[in-house]
C-alpha cells in the first residue's frame, strides 16, 4: 500500500518513520514531503499513485480526489474535516478518518492560557514592565467563583470544564445532547450566554454551527464577559465579536481562529478590536499532540488495511 505524507506533521521524519515501522511494519511503502503547500496543482502531483494520502488542515476537495483515480483513503491529520469534500469521497467510495482526541489537552490549555491573559491583564502589565511602569490602572480577576460556560461538550468541552471546575469555577454547558458531568449544569445557549463570567466555544464547523454566535448571543453577554473561541473562525461572527468588545459590551476575548486561517490582514476588524488576545490557530500545538496525532494516523491506515475501521467520517 502505498501512503503519501504531503505535508511534516511537526515531528521529526525519522521518529515518524519510527512509529510507521512499529505499527505497520512493512505493509505500506511511504512517501514523505518535507514542505506544506495548499496549491491544488502541488497537491495533485504529491498524492499520485498514492493509496492512502495524509494531511492535516488543507483543503482538499472534488477538483483535486477527481484527478486520484487510485485514491482509497484520506487521513486528515487534525480534528476537523470541514476542508475535505467529504461528499464526492462517499460517491467514489473513498474512506475518511480523522485524528480526533489528539490535541485535546493541547487545545484546552490554550483555552486557559487565553483566559488568565485577559483576566490577569499579564499581556499589558508585560508591556507596562518594559516601558520602566508598574501596574497602572489595570487590576486583575480570580477565576474562582466564576461562572464558566462551555458551549459544544465534547472531549475538548468536557476537558475545559473539568479545569475550570479545578479553579473553582461554577461550570454551566450548551450541547446538543446532554450527558451526565458531575458538577456541571446544562443550559440553553441564550441562559449561558446571559449567566456565564467567561464562555468558550467547543463545537465542529459544520452548516449548522456556522455564524451560531452573532450579534443576538453577545447582546446576552455580560460586561464583564471573557469570550474565547479555540474552535474555528467561522463558528463566530467575526463583526460582530469586534463590536462587541469595541462597544464595550464585553470584557475582553482570545481568539486562535479566524474567518480565514492566518496570516491575517492587518486592517481585519477582528484583529484590530480592543482587549483582543489573539494566536494563529495554534491551539493544537505541542511536541505530545503531534506525536499523538503520528499514532493516530498510524492507527488509521492499520485499521484499515485490517477492514476494521477507526476514526471514520465516511
Amino acid at each position: 500500500m502505498k501512503v503519501n505524507f504531503l505535508e511534516p506533521l511537526g515531528i521529526p521524519e525519522q521518529k515518524l518513520k519510527g512509529i510507521i515501522k512499529d505499527i505497520l511494519g512493512d505493509r505500506v511503502e511511504a512517501t514523505f514531503y518535507d514542505s506544506r503547500s495548499e496549491e491544488p496543482e502541488v497537491l495533485i502531483e504529491r498524492s499520485k499513485g498514492a493509496d492512502c494520502v495524509v494531511f492535516s488542515n488543507i483543503r482538499f476537495g472534488k477538483d483535486i480526489i477527481s484527478k486520484l483515480p487510485d485514491l482509497k483513503e484520506i487521513v486528515v491529520a487534525f480534528t476537523g474535516v470541514d476542508l475535505v469534500d467529504i461528499n464526492y469521497c462517499k460517491e467514489k467510495n473513498i474512506k475518511v478518518s480523522n485524528c480526533a482526541g489528539y490535541s485535546t489537552a493541547a487545545v484546552a490549555d490554550l483555552v486557559f492560557g487565553l483566559v488568565i491573559d485577559i483576566a490577569r491583564n499579564i499581556i499589558p502589565y508585560n508591556q507596562n514592565v518594559r516601558n520602566g511602569g508598574t501596574k497602572g490602572n489595570f487590576v486583575g480577576i480570580e477565576l474562582e467563583g466564576m461562572k464558566f460556560g462551555v458551549i459544544g461538550a465534547g472531549a475538548i468541552g468536557t476537558r475545559v470544564l473539568k479545569i475550570a471546575q479545578a479553579f473553582g469555577c461554577d461550570t454551566y454547558a450548551y450541547s446538543r445532547t446532554k450527558k451526565d458531568l458531575p458538577g456541571v449544569r446544562f443550559v440553553t445557549l441564550e441562559e449561558l450566554c446571559s449567566t456565564c463570567d467567561i464562555i468558550s466555544v467547543h463545537v465542529p464547523q459544520n452548516p449548522s454551527t456556522i455564524g451560531m454566535i452573532g450579534k443576538e448571543q453577545f447582546a446576552l453577554m455580560k460586561k464583564s464577559a471573557i469570550f474565547i473561541n479555540c474552535a474555528r473562525g467561522p463558528i463566530v461572527d467575526s463583526n460582530a465579536l469586534a463590536d462587541a468588545l469595541n462597544e464595550g459590551r464585553i470584557f475582553g476575548a482570545g481568539v486562535d481562529v479566524f474567518d480565514k486561517e492566518p496570516p491575517i490582514d492587518k486592517s481585519d476588524a477582528l484583529l484590530n478590536a480592543k482587549n483582543l488576545v489573539a494566536t494563529p490557530h495554534v491551539a493544537f500545538v505541542s511536541e505530545q499532540a503531534f506525536e499523538k496525532r503520528a499514532i493516530i494516523v498510524c492507527n488509521n491506515i492499520k485499521g484499515w488495511l485490517d477492514n476494521k475501521p477507526i476514526n471514520v467520517i465516511c
